[in-house]
């Protein structure tokens, strides 16, 4: 049974993770997670000091657990490049603030790091709305350049061969047709849009958005990777390299928000990010296909209608669009202890498989406190 610990600063509880009922439960991994999200208030998804909570909050864990295998995310600046676009200056100086904490963890636990970057991001050309369709279409919070397409009328086909006509949809892809371009990848076809359209590159669509982003991520074909271990060519290789270099030291893998090829600042490596005409934005796709490695487009498709599987009886109420816990990923397979810290919500506790994972409670950037997830008791 996993086990989440929410804090809001005046009260912390404990719940059941895939049901979301209180328990009773005073173990020493409970206790344990309790004191370091009591010692470390998350200061919200734009403040700046999002990403050293991270490093702190990761160091504090790192000491009461003394793990082998740790997984962070530093999303700060992803966040504050989507719904501010700060000016060139002040955007590199993120950047390199989110290095600089990156670096102060490595340097102050002695772990070897495999860095990697979600992705480039820039700023928002314009924004393709497709409300007037007659079918139904369906983004995700966080994609934007993705679109899932159902029940299309022969007027709603004249649109959208207008808008790929005149540049601004990229392409409309059949669901044969994604299928075909992963065919060695176990397929969940009944999630898959009837059509996928693909945004031209710094375009957004707004049909489902919450809140309209000034920087999207760009195509982003290739990510960065630092690694000890040369000759990563794939998002896919990225856990094989992990795995490797955890037969014989201590090892971080970091995620840098926000960050690709032209503004990292380590030597690295370019490495594929997808297969074809698809790029993977920063989402629960390319995260679990970073840690499992394997790609991992059908298990949460972009444009997939997830209100349908909303509900009172709906399991893990806390994970976002999880319904279940994702196997194979690094956390999972490892013998060893491993704990995950990060400011990017859910993504924490379902995306690395660790023991122990600390996550800001937050949604939509409203700062609901901290929750620790706990998935093992016993190592």
């Amino acid at each position: 049974m996993s086990l989440a610990i929410i804090d809001a600063r005046e009260w912390q509880t404990v719940l059941d993770l895939r049901t979301g009922r209180k328990r009773a439960d005073d173990s020493p991994a409970v206790r344990l997670a309790k004191r370091v999200l009591a010692r470390h208030p998350f200061p919200g998804d734009t403040d700046a000091r999002g990403n050293r909570w991270v490093t702190d909050t990761a160091l504090d864990l790192v000491g009461e657990y003394d793990p082998q295998f740790v997984f962070l995310i530093y999303a700060q600046q992803f966040y504050l490049f989507r719904f501010s676009c700060p000016p060139a200056a002040e955007r590199a100086a993120m950047i390199d603030a989110a290095f600089a904490e990156a670096e102060r963890f490595a340097n102050e636990t002695g772990f070897c790091t495999v860095v990697v970057g979600t992705g480039d991001m820039i700023p928002t050309a314009g924004y393709i709305d497709l409300s007037g369709l007659d079918g139904l279409a369906v983004t995700s919070h966080w994609l934007t350049r993705y679109c899932g397409l159902y029940g299309l009328s022969g007027k709603d086909g004249d649109e959208l061969r207008r808008l790929t006509a005149s540049g601004l949809v990229a392409r409309v892809a059949g669901k044969d047709e994604l299928l075909s371009l992963f065919a060695d990848v176990p397929a969940a076809a009944e999630r898959l849009p009837d059509f996928l359209a693909v945004a031209r590159e710094g375009y957004c669509f707004r049909s489902t958005l919450l809140r309209r982003p000034l920087m999207v991520p760009a195509g982003n074909e290739v990510i960065p990777v630092s690694a000890p271990l040369a000759g990563i060519k794939s998002i896919t290789e990225i856990s094989g390299q992990v795995r490797k270099l955890l037969a014989d030291r201590k090892v971080a893998l970091i995620l840098l928000e926000g960050v690709g090829v032209k503004d990292f600042r380590l030597p690295h490596e370019p490495c594929a990010n997808g297969r074809g005409w698809y790029s993977y934005e920063p989402g629960e796709a390319q995260y679990l296909t970073i840690s499992t490695g394997s790609h991992q487009i059908f298990s949460y498709p972009p444009g997939y209608r997830s209100y349908r599987e909303d509900g009172e009886n709906k399991e893990y109420p806390f994970s976002g669009y999880f319904t279940s816990l994702p196997s194979g990923t690094l956390g999972q397979g490892f013998a060893g202890r491993s704990i995950a810290v990060g400011n990017r919500s859910m993504f924490m506790h379902t995306v690395p498989g660790a023991d122990i994972a600390v996550e800001c409670f937050a949604r939509n950037l409203y700062n609901q406190g901290c929750m620790a997830v706990i998935h093992r008791q016993d190592k």
